[in-house]
C-alpha cells in the first residue's frame, strides 16, 4: 500500500497539557486555521455541531500492546481489538470526534467536547449532518459503562 502524506489545516488550542481518558465534556477548544484555509470557514456559524478530524500526535501504536485490549485498561471492560473501540493509541493515529460549535470567527473555531491536547493537528472540519451521522445505532453493554465518565 502507498503512504499517504496529510498537511494539517490548523491546531488545537486548549488548557488540556495531558492525555487523558475522561471530563472531555467540560473543555473547550479552540481551532485555530492556517491563514490559508480561514474562508473556509464560512457558513459552518450556521450549524450547532462539527466533526473534527486530528492527528494522535501524542499517541504511541504499539502493535503487541494494543492491537487487543480492555479499554482505557480497565478491569471491567473486555478485551477488544483496536478497531472495536475508540482508544488513541492506533495503528494511523487519527481522531475523531462530533463536538458542539460555541462560535466561529475568521480564523477560528470554538467548540465544546473535543477529546484533544493543547497543540494537536487538526486534518479536517466537517459539518454535522443529522441525517448522515445520527442513525440508530446498537454498542455492546460494556460501552456505556465506558462512557459514564467521558463527557
Amino acid at each position: 500500500m502507498e503512504n499517504i502524506i496529510m498537511t494539517p489545516i490548523g491546531k488545537v488550542i486548549n488548557e488540556v497539557a495531558e492525555r487523558k481518558d475522561t471530563s472531555w465534556g467540560s473543555d473547550t477548544s479552540s481551532i485555530v486555521l492556517d491563514k490559508s484555509y480561514i474562508s473556509g470557514l464560512k457558513g459552518l456559524e450556521d450549524f450547532s455541531h462539527a466533526i473534527i478530524i486530528f492527528y494522535l500526535d501524542k499517541a504511541r501504536y504499539i502493535k503487541e500492546k494494543h492491537l487487543q485490549r480492555r479499554p482505557q485498561n480497565r478491569d471491567d471492560m473486555p478485551l477488544v481489538g483496536i478497531f472495536s473501540q475508540r482508544g488513541k493509541d492506533r495503528p494511523n493515529r487519527i481522531g475523531m470526534t462530533s463536538v458542539e460549535i460555541v462560535s466561529v470567527t475568521d480564523d477560528t473555531l470554538t467548540v465544546k467536547g473535543l477529546d484533544a491536547v493543547d497543540g494537536t493537528p487538526v486534518l479536517d472540519i466537517k459539518p454535522y449532518y443529522p441525517a448522515y451521522d445520527k442513525k440508530q445505532a446498537m454498542v455492546p453493554e460494556w460501552v456505556d459503562r465506558l462512557m459514564e465518565h467521558y463527557f
